[in-house]
């Protein structure tokens, strides 16, 4: 049976399984749901199967096709930003769309993930699948795929990886870089009738903060080559703060956030000693985040495969793009894997009130996927499915 057909003839087995991942509460901050939907999940998978094993706290669901040598890695996560109304885990199915918190950003990513490895399983032929289903990719990965790199369950040599972050048809083929820093100014404590007696830590914040505001300003102009809707790298100074006990208090700390997405034209090493040059030595700098930038040339073999797949089933090859923040793909493109995000979501609703995914892209992505596990580069579309 054609790709295409096998998964249509599936859309109400996919659009229940996404409406029970969206039921499932996975806000993270702070973590929550994390072992249930990792149980569903791995029941969905072996029902396709796709091998389940749960690693760890319900922190890594992984599973896999194929026996091949050769490595294809789809990738995702399972936890999703914190909802605006509690009836956004009460997911509704019309007008061809599934609404509700993650449907876009990811779990309807991952619902065409595991159904397009499902539809090529035994026409692998010298390939292999392996998905990872991460739970806190939206608070830096570390638990989930930081695990997988600690416990070598990514191969450097595999073919290439594939997350289905809600890129609307785009391909984010490189990712900005990430720094989080808190930044502390000591003050003394004192009455307000004994002002005089104190040190204004806010006072000396406002201080510490004006070069790091500037600097931010200087940083738009500091533009990538890469294909991006604002080229510039990007800061914002103060997106959290904090500071004193009381009113009728001087402050005796204060702090501010700095968090900055630097160009893939920047190191890491580079960008931190950019920071620390700017920050007054009187505060403390403390980094909460630090990741590299991450880039897979769009002339890549693999990026143009992709591009062929996409290409095949949209009927026009997609635009390539530098992603404006982070992705778990630079996990793997540390490793010298060509990476990509590729997804039928779409950014502009991911994380808001009414986030939806549209069916028939949920299934055209699928298909997308299945063909770039099983198309060699230039060769026929696959045609076959289990």
């Amino acid at each position: 049976m054609e790709i295409a057909g096998w998964l249509d003839d599936r859309a109400d087995e996919m659009a229940e399984l996404l409406m029970r991942l969206v039921e499932i509460d996975t806000e993270n901050p702070p973590g929550r749901g994390r072992s249930e939907c990792a149980a569903v999940l791995a029941e969905a998978m072996a029902r396709l199967g796709l091998a389940p094993e749960v690693h760890g706290p319900g922190r890594v669901v992984s599973g896999h096709c194929g026996d091949g040598p050769e490595v294809v890695y789809f990738h995702g996560h399972f936890d999703v930003v914190p909802a605006q109304r509690r009836d956004q885990f009460v997911p509704r199915r019309e007008h061809g769309r599934i609404t509700g918190r993650g449907s876009a950003d990811m779990k309807g990513g991952l619902v065409s993930m595991l159904y397009a490895a499902a539809a090529v399983r035994e026409q692998l032929d010298g390939r292999r699948i392996v998905l990872h289903l991460v739970c806190d990719e939206e608070t830096g990965s570390t638990a989930g795929s930081g695990y997988l790199r600690e416990q070598g369950m990514i191969d450097p040599g595999a073919v290439a990886m594939l997350t289905a972050e809600p890129t609307g048809g785009v391909v984010w083929h490189a990712n900005r870089g990430a720094i989080t820093a808190k930044v502390t100014v000591p003050g003394r404590e004192a009455h307000v009738g004994l002002r005089h007696q104190g040190d204004n830590a806010f006072q000396r914040l406002t201080q510490v903060a004006a070069p790091l505001l500037a600097f931010a300003d200087e940083l738009l102009d500091e533009h990538t080559e890469l294909e991006v809707e604002a080229p510039g790298s990007m800061m914002v100074v103060g997106g959290a703060l904090g500071a004193g006990a009381n009113f009728n208090v001087v402050p005796g700390s204060a702090w501010f956030s700095v968090d900055w997405r630097f160009n893939p034209e920047r190191t890491l090493e580079g960008e931190l000693d950019r920071l620390r040059e700017r920050v007054d030595p009187v505060a403390e700098l403390e980094i909460l985040q630090a990741q590299p930038a991450a880039h897979t040339p769009r002339e890549h073999p693999q990026a143009r495969r992709l591009a062929a797949c996409v290409q095949r089933v949209e009927g026009a090859p997609p635009r390539f793009e530098l992603c404006p923040g982070v992705l778990d793909t630079r996990w793997y493109a540390q490793l010298g894997i060509p990476a990509f995000a590729y997804g039928g979501g779409r950014l502009d609703v991911s994380h808001g009130p009414d986030e939806f995914i549209d069916e028939q892209a949920m299934r055209r992505c699928a298909e997308v996927y299945a063909r770039f596990a099983t198309d060699e580069p230039g060769g026929p579309p696959g045609s076959s499915a289990a």
